[in-house]
């Protein structure tokens, strides 16, 4: 239903401008040859001669109108030139003239705010534009005006047997008009001025409509066509809806307008003026009956826009008379084609203009084999919209079955799903078209990104292949695992070899990529290899040599050792003896426990390990999994540095380890001994009573450094 919007301003300067015949005026372009001759544009099929969707005025002359088919408008101008519209998938491709209307849009904008309302019209709000010319360049201080802007019609403006050009120059040039005549005609002005510059750059005729708002303008810019303009002063609103015929005012030419001539009686806008805004409102609504005692009266408050988009885009076909639709198989194949193209302009609209659409449409006419009531409209229905032709193509489908259930009601069965119904018209469309927020990136960039990063990580795994093939002698296997640390830099290799075991730990502030320094070399404490001791095929065993200096790269190996897990499902469930538990983790995080002692204790855990032989941490060690530590900030400067500064520097930096109730995994409680597990449940659970546990078994005894080491 009509919205009734209180008008703004009376003072207003809109102008609709509309393109006269547009798609003949194209072709004529592309054919020079066909402009003075009677030409049509013809979407063609075999019904007929196809349908006429343009007629020149040459052609119009001859009685040639746009209801006619091809054959009928030969029939009555044989020497027609009929130009038949490109064709795409089956249906005419309009594209060719979307994209030459976009060329008339560019220009318009040039003087104010703009609305592309289709392919062919356009509204500008020119009140800015004419505000400044009144106050520089009045029409009056003009010495001379061009003929354009004299050839202009202004309703209600009384010839007296007079030049009609002398007439309205002096309308236009009065000193003593009201103000907003002058800006109507400042806005005549500019309006004749644009369309010259149109017809200069694109070589297409336009008529125009200069009024006080949106409605007034559009009944204006038909008035006087092709390629002139019409002028509604404030004045002459009432003579020109006085005789005005109901049906031809927008939005009323559907069930409202027949309702107005039924049931009220009304014929033209000027018999609406009998009525009270109260009584309307009774018969209509409020908001519907508000309107329309507005629009009796030429009251508009509708906006424009300001969009140079279209705010929807759409794909439809017809089949008239045996080119009926009956069979959903047909059906389909149809709207898999309209989809297509629908998918095309909005893939092209977010490429161009960085907008997406929100709602997908399907729209139908139908009508049903043998039931008296066949004008049942066949229902509308939408939903959210899929990028994707697929997946549109998809969507469609489902509405059309929706739309078709409802429509044939509980009279659908298998036979007259086939036969019962045929479709004559079938559309899809796409709206709620909006712009992309700044800063908001496509998904597929996420993944382009992934893509080069583990195309990244694994050219850097190649290269360290290629520096540690040279420490292989016996010339076994390797087996390589590398995890990043939570910083994405730290590289950890585990390289594991039958006869000799090998750890690498390299820092992020490696220098040198050419080769893996021995032990030798580790003065840096940068790039650390540690010689294992063999202990069978099977085994993969760590033992660190304490050496003063180095604790960052000692620790970080101990919560390597430390976050080993077996993936195997099969192994989740026992322990393997020589695994770290989890209690040995958060033994070496304690908080009383100091760096040096963490030192001798990750020393003595991996001392003991090796010592177990055949028993290893796990069957291969290309089933090893590194776990995340924290991040090390540091980097231990070579030099003269002492131990003891390196481990309070170490200390600083340490960030203080607390614990969350809230945050606790119940699963890693089954780790903790049954005593623990009581307790920290009780935390989690405060408003149970924790049990009584006996002295030195609670979890701050637990993680106590333990003295007996």
């Amino acid at each position: 239903m009509p919205v009734s919007r209180p008008e703004s301003s009376d003072s207003r300067i809109i102008a609709h401008v509309d393109m006269d015949c547009f798609y003949v005026q194209v072709e004529q372009r592309k054919q020079p040859n066909l402009r003075g001759l009677p030409t049509a544009v013809v979407q063609y099929n075999s019904w007929k001669g196809g349908g006429l969707i343009a007629v020149s005025y040459e052609a119009r002359k001859f009685g040639v109108k746009r209801s006619m088919r091809g054959d009928e408008a030969k029939q009555v101008c044989p020497q027609i030139q009929l130009v038949k519209v490109p064709v795409a998938r089956g249906k005419a491709d309009l594209n060719t003239y979307r994209n030459a209307g976009s060329e008339v849009v560019s220009i318009l904008s040039r003087k104010g705010r703009c609305e592309r309302a289709s392919i062919d019209e356009v509204y500008l709000d020119l009140t800015d534009a004419a505000e400044t010319m009144l106050a520089e360049t009045p029409p009056e201080s003009l010495e001379e005006i061009d003929e354009e802007v004299l050839r202009s019609h202004i309703l209600g403006l009384s010839m007296d047997g007079r030049d009609i050009k002398e007439n309205v120059r002096e309308w236009l040039c009065r000193s003593d008009a009201d103000h907003r005549d002058k800006l109507l005609a400042c806005g005549a002005l500019i309006v004749a001025e644009l369309r010259l510059q149109v017809l200069k750059e694109t070589e297409f005729s336009c008529s125009a409509g200069i009024a006080h708002n949106k409605m007034l303008a559009k009944l204006a810019s038909g008035m006087n066509k092709p390629a002139q303009q019409t002028v509604v002063p404030l004045l002459s609103v009432k003579g020109l809806l006085e005789t005005l015929p109901i049906k031809k005012m927008k939005q009323l030419g559907g069930k409202l307008g027949s309702s107005l001539q039924i049931d009220l009686g009304v014929n033209t806008v000027g018999d609406l003026l009998q009525f009270s805004e109260e009584k309307l409102q009774d018969r209509y609504g409020v908001n519907t009956g508000t309107w329309l005692w507005n629009t009796a009266r030429g009251i508009s408050g509708e906006e424009v826009e300001g969009r140079l988009l279209p705010k929807s885009h759409g794909s439809g076909k017809t089949f008239p008379g045996p080119r009926a639709l009956k069979t959903i198989a047909s059906v389909e194949n149809w709207l898999n084609e309209l989809c297509e193209e629908l998918s095309e302009r909005l893939q092209s609209d977010l490429d161009q203009n960085k907008r997406i659409a929100h709602t997908l449409a399907l729209h139908a006419r139908a009508y049903k084999l043998n039931e008296s009531d066949s004008h049942t409209k066949f229902p509308s229905k939408s939903c959210p919209l899929r990028y994707g032709t697929a997946k549109i193509q998809e969507d469609a489908l489902i509405l059309f079955q929706a739309g078709l259930r409802e429509y044939l009601g509980s009279y659908i069965n298998r036979e007259n799903q086939c036969n019962g119904w045929r479709i004559t018209g079938l559309s899809v469309s796409a709206s709620k078209i909006v712009a992309i927020p700044s800063g908001t990136s496509s998904i597929m960039k996420y993944f382009h990104s992934e893509d080069h990063s583990r195309s990244s990580s694994k050219q850097s795994n190649e290269k360290l292949i290629h520096e540690v093939a040279p420490l292989s002698q016996l010339g076994s296997e390797d087996y390589l695992l590398s995890c990043p640390s939570l910083d994405q830099q730290e590289d950890k290799r585990i390289i594991c070899k039958d006869e000799e075991k090998r750890v690498i730990v390299r820092s992020p502030h490696d220098q040198d990529d050419s080769c893996c320094p021995s032990s030798k070399e580790a003065q840096d404490g940068i790039t650390r290899e540690t010689q294992l001791s063999p202990s069978g095929a099977d085994d993969c065993l760590v033992q660190a040599e304490p050496q003063l200096g180095y604790h960052t790269e000692e620790t970080r190996i101990k919560h390597a050792l430390d976050g080993v897990r077996d993936p195997d499902p099969k192994r989740k469930a026992s322990k393997e003896k020589g695994t770290p538990s989890i209690t040995r983790f958060f033994h070496s995080h304690n908080t009383y426990s100091s760096p040096r002692q963490d030192h001798a204790n990750a020393v003595q855990e991996t001392k003991a390990s090796s010592s177990l032989g055949s028993q290893s941490i796990g069957t291969s060690c290309s089933k090893l999994i590194i776990d995340k530590v924290p991040r090390e900030t540091p980097h231990v400067e070579s030099g003269p540095s002492t131990g003891t500064n390196n481990l309070s520097q170490n200390e600083r930096r340490m960030d203080p380890w607390s614990y969350k109730i809230d945050e606790i995994d119940p699963s890693v409680l089954n780790e903790l001994p049954l005593e623990i597990q009581e307790e920290v449940r009780a935390w989690i659970r405060p408003h149970k009573r924790a049990n009584v546990v006996k002295r030195g078994s609670s979890i701050a005894h637990y993680f106590l450094p333990n003295k007996n080491q």
